[in-house]
């Protein structure tokens, strides 16, 4: 579960994230240990046996315990505890009823690196660059903070003072113009550990092109740095464009030291619990990676909570039958949505996570919206209702939740028309009478907009269905793909709720909601296969690169790939590899990503591959324009054994009839009017149950909305499948 998730479904108030910058003790320390773990972890296969997926939220901690040899299953939910959040994984393994020692194998998702870039919790680091060329992570390019106006504000990851330059020149062509002046380098190294810097980022000119010169001065960096926290940019991002490679480099120099204090404290941990192996650790392109490894490049983990959540849709979703989807996440703060092609998550290695902070390392391409549970809706200055993106969050959260809150936000809204149970909502403080939540909608918005409490909680879900939608639309239409192709595959706390309103408006015929919605994050942990991706700059028009070039890249990629497979702990089944190009017409500027099957044979086939990918996109062709091969991509995927998902609810709790897992009737609105309306304990329903709308479906961790019209279908995997009445909208 996401910190998106707790607002959504009333679990918990939020912890500040504190992270202490304590003294990082000596590199020969941390390599000790890390020969220590692989030693014990590579004598014996432990993805047969016990296997944990636990994603780490802001409020709540997420576990599902799965015994690959039975398929028995176990879920949970712990408070996170913020200034340590190792104690709530010990604690939800606890609650499981399995202790560390018996458990075989760990997945494990954290929000540790993406909050602390959000909250700027981060590491003191310096930089060394060229000279002439310190303001590059600064200048960025040329855009603001607000489109319109003249203020805004950006405070770069590393101050100015922290960043210094060197004598050293690298052109663009790979020659050396200027040698690497290394006693002023040792200068500059010395006064950043004088400033009391954790971690050194060593970004120079054209580094991609030729990185002797940064490989040399990590030599020397290494001789006099007191830790092993030192990225160099070419290692992490072997690609052009310098502000975008040296910002990832500064990111994953911010977040290392903490990531590195994280992953022992969670080692030391298990390691007193009897749990003696190594641990997988999620990263933002959907793949897992060993926690010895992990730190090398923390920039990696950097929005893997939204990852794990999209390739646990993917695997749910294909043995449903189902491989082209958009899934959206709906949390307590924001609606995270992304697509999915071919059960193939898209990858974009352009994310920008906030203003100026482009990560420009390979990541499940999600878009992210202001939209969640705990957002608050108000009448602006001009009379016109707006919801979100600010958030109750979970402390004190919504109205409902009895913690204080006073202003109407979307939960309390789904509360007030009946689509929520006020007796079922989790860590409320106190009960909240239905009469102060109505009083609060006609007061704070009704009011001012002429209509009833409830006719403006019913504006309040109308806005934010419109506003998610436009999400969707950002991600399907705006890249030239039709929403009504795909399957809405719908998870998170909240995003069972409203899937069915989003499905009308855009067109979607299918809303899928899987059996463990809001714990999707978790299942994708244990779902996920390991992963490396590889980038390299070629930057050269297609009839200029010769195949040799590109293929003998290729294969340097793979060896590279390979070889990190093998540190790994985890043997995969099977190792398979996927080759792409990032490609333009010469003179553009974005990207698209062109999928290339093996070793290329000729130029042509290169320039009618971009061609069918730029026609796709932008539903025109411009044969008689050169094409751009910027960067050469590969990536390096080991699988991992099946893992038998079938009985997430298990089957022996269901009922033999739709009847008997009827809870309840209410009264529920939809589209102006109040419907009495059957309300079902989704654990109970048989597996071919098939509802017509309208119903309630409620479980543990989220519920479901099926609207009037529509009709709800249960498969043999557990999943229910909602087909949207036709001409809906």
């Amino acid at each position: 579960m996401t910190a998106n998730d707790e607002a959504a479904t009333g679990q918990g108030p939020a912890g500040a994230k504190c992270f202490v910058h304590e003294q990082i003790s000596a590199g020969a320390r941390i390599r000790a240990r890390n020969q220590q773990s692989f030693e014990m972890t590579h004598s014996e296969d432990h993805t047969q046996g016990i296997v944990a997926g636990i994603d780490v939220g802001g409020t709540f901690t997420d576990l599902i315990v799965l015994d690959m040899r039975s398929g028995e299953v176990r879920i949970g939910k712990v408070p996170t505890t913020p200034d340590d959040q190792s104690r709530a994984v010990l604690d939800a393994l606890a609650q499981s009823g399995y202790k560390p020692s018996e458990i075989d194998l760990i997945v494990h998702g954290t929000t540790t690196t993406t909050n602390a870039l959000l909250e700027r919790r981060i590491a003191r680091v310096g930089m060394i660059t060229t000279r002439g060329f310190r303001d590059v992570i600064e200048l960025g390019r040329r855009t603001r903070p607000n489109p319109y106006g003249l203020f805004g504000t950006f405070v770069p990851l590393i101050p100015r003072n922290l960043r210094l330059e060197v004598s050293e020149r690298m052109e663009a062509s790979g020659r050396v113009r200027t040698p690497l002046d290394e006693d002023e380098l040792r200068s500059a190294i010395a006064q950043l550990l004088d400033a009391g810097c954790e971690a050194l980022v060593i970004h120079f000119l054209h580094a991609y092109k030729n990185p002797a010169h940064e490989v040399r001065a990590a030599e020397i960096a290494r001789e006099l740095w007191p830790n092993e926290f030192i990225t160099t940019g070419h290692s992490l991002l072997s690609e052009a464009r310098e502000f975008e490679r040296g910002v990832t480099a500064a990111v994953n120099a911010s977040v290392q030291p903490i990531l590195e204090r994280y992953v022992d404290r969670m080692r030391e941990r298990l390691q007193a619990g009897g749990y003696s192996r190594d641990f997988l650790m999620m990263n933002g392109n959907g793949g897992t990676t060993s926690s010895r490894l992990v730190t090398r490049e923390a920039a990696k983990t950097v929005m893997s909570g939204p990852a794990s959540g999209v390739i646990a849709a993917a695997r749910t979703a294909a043995r449903a039958g189902y491989k082209n989807l958009v899934t959206y996440d709906m949390g307590g703060t924001s609606t995270d949505v992304a697509l999915i092609r071919d059960s193939r998550p898209l990858i974009s290695n352009e994310i920008e996570l906030e203003y100026a902070l482009p990560i420009h390392v390979p990541m499940v391409d999600v878009h992210t919206i202001g939209a969640g549970g705990g957002s608050l809706a108000k009448v602006n200055s001009a009379g016109l209702l707006e919801v979100g993106p600010q958030s109750a969050g979970s402390q004190p959260g919504p109205i409902c939740y009895g913690r204080g809150g006073e202003a109407p936000t979307i939960t309390d809204a789904n509360l007030l028309l009946g689509r929520l149970d006020p007796t079922r909502l989790l860590s409320v403080g106190e009960a909240v009478p239905v009469s102060r939540i109505e009083a609060a909608f006609a007061d704070h918005l009704g009011g001012k907009l002429g209509l009833s409490a409830v006719e403006a909680a019913g504006a309040v879900l109308r806005i934010a269905n419109l506003k998610m939608a436009g999400a969707i639309r950002m991600v399907s239409i705006a890249k030239g793909n039709d929403p009504r192709d795909f399957v809405l595959y719908a998870f998170g706390g909240a995003g069972p709720l409203h899937a069915s309103a989003i499905a009308r408006e855009l067109g979607i015929p299918r809303v899928m909601v899987p059996a463990r919605p809001g714990i999707t994050n978790a299942i994708g942990c244990i779902a996920a296969d390991l992963q490396h991706d590889y980038v390299n700059t070629v930057n050269s028009p297609v009839r200029e690169v010769e195949p040799q070039q590109l293929n003998a890249i290729l294969s340097e990629q793979i060896a590279a790939g390979r070889a990190a497979l093998e540190r790994e702990s985890i043997r995969p089944v099977e190792v398979r590899v996927e080759h792409s190009l990032d490609m333009q017409f010469v003179g553009q500027t974005h990207l698209i990503r062109v999928p290339v099957a093996g070793m290329l044979s000729e130029t042509q086939e290169i320039q009618e591959r971009f061609e069918e990918a730029y026609f796709r996109r932008f539903r025109i062709r411009l044969p008689e324009v050169r094409a751009n091969i910027v960067n050469v991509n590969t990536t390096v995927i080991g699988i991992r054994r099946q893992i038998p998902l079938d009985d997430l609810i298990p089957k022996s709790g269901r009922a033999a009839s739709i009847g008997e897992a009827l809870r309840q009737k209410r009264s529920v609105w939809f589209d102006g009017e109040w419907m009495e309306t059957p309300v079902y304990a989704r654990e109970r329903l048989p597996l071919d149950a098939r509802i017509e709308g309208p119903a309630i479906l409620e479980q543990f961790d989220a519920t479901t909305v099926i609207l009037p019209g529509d009709v709800a279908e249960g498969d043999e995997h557990g999943n229910i499948i909602i087909t949207i009445k036709s001409g809906s909208r």
